[in-house]
Order: C-alpha cells, then sequence, then structure tokens
C-alpha cells in the first residue's frame, strides 16, 4: 500500500528528521537513505518498521543537520595529521616532485575533523522519531485500506449480482442443450431412443453442470467479506482467494454451454481482475 509520513525533532543541538514513503509491493521491502552514522541503527529501524509493516516496498530516510545556532566546535585529530604528515615525506623522498596537499585538501580528509555533535548515540532519539512517524504512516494507510475495503464490497457484490441472475436458471439451460443434443442425434441417426445415447446425453449434462462451481464461487465471495471484516493483515489471504476466484470462473467458462453463462463468467473474470489488483495493494 502507498503511504507517506515524517517527523523531526531537535536532540543535543542537532535538528533530526526521518520519513517514510511506501509503494505497493506484494513482499515487504525496506530501503534506507542515510549518512553513515546512522549505519549501525538501521537494524534496529528495520526491526521497528517490521513490526507495524508486512507489505509494500518502503523507502525511510534519515537525515541529520545542526541546529540553528547551535555551536560547533570542530576539533583537529592530531594524531591522524601527524601520520598524514609523516606519509606525506615519505611520498615526497620518493617523489620530489609530487604537489604538496593544500589545507582545504588536509581537512576534508575522512575522520580529519571531529564533530562532537555528531558522534553522539542516535540510536534513542531516532527510534522514538520513528515511533512517531510509524503512527501517521499506519493511520494514512489504514485510510486507504478503507478506500480499498469498500471498493473490493462492492465488486464482490456485482459478482454475487451474476451468479445469482444466472444460478435459477441452470436447470432450464441444461435441459434445453439436453433437447438440442437429442434433436441433433435424430437427424444423424434417425432416433434418439436408444438406451446407450440417453445415457450419453445424460452424462453430457452432468458434465455440462455448473452448479457446483456457482456455489464455490459464493462461498469464497463469503469468505471475501468476512476476512474484510476481521482485523489484521489480510492482503495475502485475499490474494490466495483470488487466484480461487478464478481458477472457477475458468471452469465455468470451458463448461458453458449457453451464451448467458459465458457472458457471466467473462463478466466474472474482469471483476476478479479489478479485485486482484487491489489486493496487491493491501496490508
Amino acid at each position: 500500500m502507498t503511504g507517506y509520513a515524517a517527523a523531526s525533532v531537535h536532540h543535543a543541538g542537532l535538528h533530526l528528521s526521518l520519513d517514510l514513503r511506501s509503494v505497493n509491493s506484494r513482499y515487504l521491502e525496506i530501503h534506507f537513505r542515510c549518512g553513515d552514522e546512522f549505519r549501525t541503527i538501521e537494524p534496529h529501524l528495520r526491526e521497528r518498521i517490521a513490526q507495524h509493516v508486512q507489505r509494500g516496498k518502503l523507502e525511510c530516510r534519515v537525515l541529520l543537520d545542526s541546529s540553528a545556532g547551535a555551536e560547533r566546535e570542530l576539533q583537529l585529530n592530531l594524531a591522524l595529521l601527524e601520520r598524514l604528515s609523516g606519509l606525506g615525506e615519505v611520498v615526497t623522498r620518493h617523489l620530489p616532485g609530487a604537489l604538496q596537499m593544500s589545507v582545504a585538501e588536509v581537512l576534508r580528509w575522512p575522520g580529519m575533523l571531529d564533530d562532537p555533535l555528531a558522534n553522539q548515540d542516535l540510536t534513542r532519539p531516532c527510534l522514538q522519531l520513528l515511533d512517531t512517524v510509524l503512527d501517521e504512516f499506519v493511520a494514512s494507510r489504514q485510510r486507504e485500506g478503507a478506500r480499498l475495503r469498500a471498493h473490493l464490497l462492492e465488486r464482490a457484490a456485482q459478482m454475487e449480482a451474476h451468479i445469482g441472475r444466472v444460478a435459477p436458471r441452470l436447470p432450464e439451460l441444461v435441459r434445453v442443450y439436453q433437447d438440442k443434443l437429442a434433436q441433433r442425434f435424430t437427424e444423424v441417426l434417425g432416433s434418439a431412443d436408444d438406451e446407450r445415447i440417453r445415457q450419453e446425453i445424460a452424462l453430457f449434462a452432468q458434465k455440462i453442470d455448473v452448479d457446483e462451481e456457482l456455489s464455490r464461487l459464493g462461498v469464497h465471495i463469503r469468505e471475501v467479506r468476512r476476512i474484510l471484516d476481521t482485523d489484521g493483515a489480510a492482503g495475502k489471504r485475499l490474494d490466495f482467494l483470488m487466484q480461487e476466484l478464478n481458477r472457477e470462473a475458468n471452469t465455468l467458462g470451458s463448461k458453458s454451454v449457453s451464451v448467458e453463462t459465458t457472458q457471466v463468467a467473462m463478466e466474472l473474470k474482469v471483476l476478479i481482475e479489478q479485485m486482484r489488483e487491489q489486493v496487491q495493494n493491501l496490508e
């Protein structure tokens, strides 16, 4: 499911901001966009997110800036500077023409400047900020879930209407097809009164009877309603039911011997596909 939430907090002279955004995915994928100072915190953030979200492709972005007006007393790493100077002398002895590093290049050397603010343990404030973001994030996905639920229930009602229209007509449709089959035997063989022919007609009538498929479709639709009325994650269970509904609709179409049942099978497949696309978005 799609969703977005963001929050920020001031902590010990630092401005910490975190945002979560997600797009649809059948599985849970979490990607982080943050600085190296958060690498050790990522596992804690991932675990906390997984406790609240089961599906979706999520991006978690964490940014760290100094608060406005905060004093940043940067300290030079003298030990590193001495080592860098010694290495520079070795290079100069072997390559007399080598260029010397500028002051700006030395200051940009990794680890040369020690920022006390950036070296704080940010695990606790990050997790607290994530909890705030997750509350809004989950709430936004719940609002979307309510809209998707209404969409699915509407399609389920349409499916039940199609089934309700054709189900009472089944005995008549089968009988009409039996009469046509008997008439064709009469035209070809001159008679349809032979016991073997009557058995074949009755056997074929059983093969084209779709009452069982319609009953299973009804059972699956009622299960969809039950799941949608139950709290908790429903996406994967509904995904499985869409497969079962599609299987029954395919069988209904393949066994159809009338334009009416063929049309119903096609309408059901369209509605099932519409539901399947939305089920991919559900938690």
